[in-house]
């Protein structure tokens, strides 16, 4: 879970105080789980990714932009390939607390944009322009550390 809640935030402490948080909901919310709806450790996880959210909208705003389709730049596979699992980490955390929570959310954790606009309360158009602008990033830095 340490791992999911640093994906989130900026730092180690960020990712402990929502880790922390998260377990605290847990420990308090346990008499709720249904073993029939999803596992434990789907259910535990959808609480750190709630609290991870909860979190950055307590110290960040969105931008709102309302897209038709974002366009969506491709990111160099190989780059990608030749970066440690830290090293991509450290990429994705120097973006925005906004656009790296949509990246986190539909990259990684496999939300649509309907679903990552309700859960925000931002529009789908919102996300889309946040994944873009995330994949725009992150193909710079990439294309940075290549020049180094």
């Amino acid at each position: 879970m340490a791992s999911l809640c640093l994906r989130y935030t900026r730092n180690e402490e960020d990712a402990i105080e929502v880790m922390h948080n998260g377990f605290l909901k847990v420990y308090k919310k346990i008499h709720t789980y249904d073993s029939s709806k999803a596992s434990l450790y789907t259910w535990i996880r959808k609480i750190m990714v709630n609290g991870a959210i909860d979190f950055i909208r307590q110290r960040s705003k969105f931008s709102i932009v309302d897209l038709e389709k974002a366009n969506e730049p491709g990111i160099d596979e190989e780059a990608v390939q030749r970066l440690s699992s830290q090293e991509l980490l450290k990429l994705v955390q120097k973006l925005s607390p906004a656009t790296q929570m949509v990246f986190n959310l539909y990259v990684i954790e496999g939300y649509n944009h309907r679903e990552i606009g309700e859960l925000v309360g931002i529009s789908e158009g919102t996300s889309k322009w946040h994944l873009s602008e995330a994949r725009r990033q992150l193909q710079t830095l990439l294309q940075t550390l290549q020049v180094k």
